[in-house]
């Protein structure tokens, strides 16, 4: 006969139970709290210097110049308030109009040039080879300053010496003056840019052809479409929001071309090369007239903001067709 133990059952840990689990100390929620204050501030320590360059080099720069645009200032003497009269020489100043456009002759042989090239360079680059060797070939032009490509360029088309010009006259060609001909002068400066920048502007449209899944292409191939249908029907439409960012950013810097024309044509032949940009570093630091120089400055930065603005509206930047 078996007799039953009398002993009290076993409390075991009911852990793995529902709602009976322990629950957590308040000095660990405040921990995960303090934790969160401290992500905050390492985040606030990382972006100070930025901020502050930010700060101390563009925001404070623009607004003096702003200011200034409102006065007469020369360096010698405090700066003297004139109101708008700085703007109304400049509405009446024909060097001024001449120097907006030569600027937008440059800007639109260089951007039409420049973004039809970069734009085979990427789809050459993504459709028939993804070689890093030959990426890192098509951008090095760029890692030249352009100070030291436009001393290069300036030696190979020398209308004497050059040796561009000593390879047409070896063609039985007449030398053509590139860089001291009023009509040659802004096109070889143009091309000059798009010869250091284009590798760039292709890497960057590389980027966003990298976004396109290759399974439409391989699609479009199955129902027969052609290379030059799939770049107009899937290409072009998917890397527009890539393609619109791309020519904003060109059109702002081409606008602030100064550094190749300072050291090729200094502005000449008779003021065919004078772009705004070299008006205004003439009309500062060789006749110390900042305040007009500033109102030319704000003049141009409304110029700008206008036409990014309305690119970055045609063009659909911030929308993307990609599901």
């Amino acid at each position: 006969m078996t007799v039953a133990s009398s002993s009290p059952p076993s409390r075991l840990p009911l852990r793995g139970v529902e709602g009976t689990a322990p629950k957590p100390k308040p000095g660990k929620k405040r921990e995960r709290d303090g934790g969160g204050r401290g992500d905050g501030a390492l985040a606030a320590l990382f972006i100070a210097p930025a901020m502050l360059g930010f700060l101390v080099f563009l925001l404070w720069p623009t607004l003096r110049g702003i200011y200034l645009s409102f006065t007469r200032f020369n360096l010698l003497t405090p700066a003297e308030w004139v109101g708008l009269d700085n703007y109304d020489r400049m509405i009446h100043d024909p060097i001024f109009w001449d120097s907006l456009t030569v600027t937008v002759e440059y800007v639109v042989i260089n951007i039409g040039i420049q973004t039809v090239a970069a734009l085979a360079i990427a789809v050459l680059l993504q459709r028939l080879t993804q070689s890093a060797m030959l990426r890192g070939v098509v951008l090095t032009p760029y890692l030249m300053s352009n100070v030291v490509a436009g001393l290069v360029w300036l030696w190979v088309l020398d209308t004497q010496l050059g040796i561009g010009n000593e390879i047409i006259s070896g063609l039985g060609i007449d030398r053509i003056p590139f860089l001291a001909d009023e009509t040659w002068a802004i096109p070889t400066i143009a091309m000059i840019n798009v010869w250091r920048h284009v590798g760039y502007t292709a890497l960057l449209l590389f980027a966003g052809l990298q976004a396109i899944p290759n399974d439409m292409y391989e699609a479009a191939k199955v129902d027969g479409a052609s290379e030059w249908r799939m770049f107009w029907r899937i290409t072009m439409p998917l890397l527009r929001p890539v393609l619109a960012v791309v020519l904003i950013m060109t059109v702002i810097g081409s606008f602030q071309v100064f550094d190749t024309v300072a050291v090729t044509t200094a502005g000449g032949p008779a003021n065919a090369t004078n772009v705004l940009q070299f008006y205004i570093y003439g009309s500062a630091f060789g006749r110390f007239q900042f305040g007009y120089a500033s109102a030319m400055s704000v003049a141009l930065l409304v110029v700008l903001s206008a036409i990014t603005v309305l690119q970055y509206r045609l063009t659909r930047a911030g929308q993307t067709d990609l599901g």
